[in-house]
């Protein structure tokens, strides 16, 4: 979300984009001024090889098959974990579907 206020707000500022979209001002600044959570920092790592996986096998890894890989290199991440960083990215959408596989 900040980012989508981010790019107009630089051309027409902060407090007009706000007020077309679902938010106050006083949280987008809040938002940008906050410490990345701990959630945030530690997903990195696994987002990375994640999309290593799915790009290095023709783009057609789902998240069974991305999350068994990394089981197979020792990483422990759980595969509700490996589905939402993969729901989080376009690119990945088409094959997670639209329900976790997991549950």
């Amino acid at each position: 979300m900040i980012q989508s206020i981010d790019d107009p707000g630089d051309e027409f500022g902060v407090e007009p984009v706000c007020r077309h979209l679902p938010i106050a001002p006083h949280t987008y600044y809040a938002a940008r001024t906050r410490e990345p959570s701990l959630r945030s920092i530690t997903d990195e790592g696994p987002k990375t090889r994640i999309h290593e996986i799915h790009t290095s096998n023709y783009g057609v890894y789902g998240v069974w098959k991305v999350h068994a890989e990394l089981c197979r290199e020792g990483r422990q991440v759980a595969r509700c974990t490996v589905w939402r960083l993969m729901k989080k990215d376009a690119v990945f959408a088409v094959f997670v579907g639209l329900k976790d596989p997991g549950r």
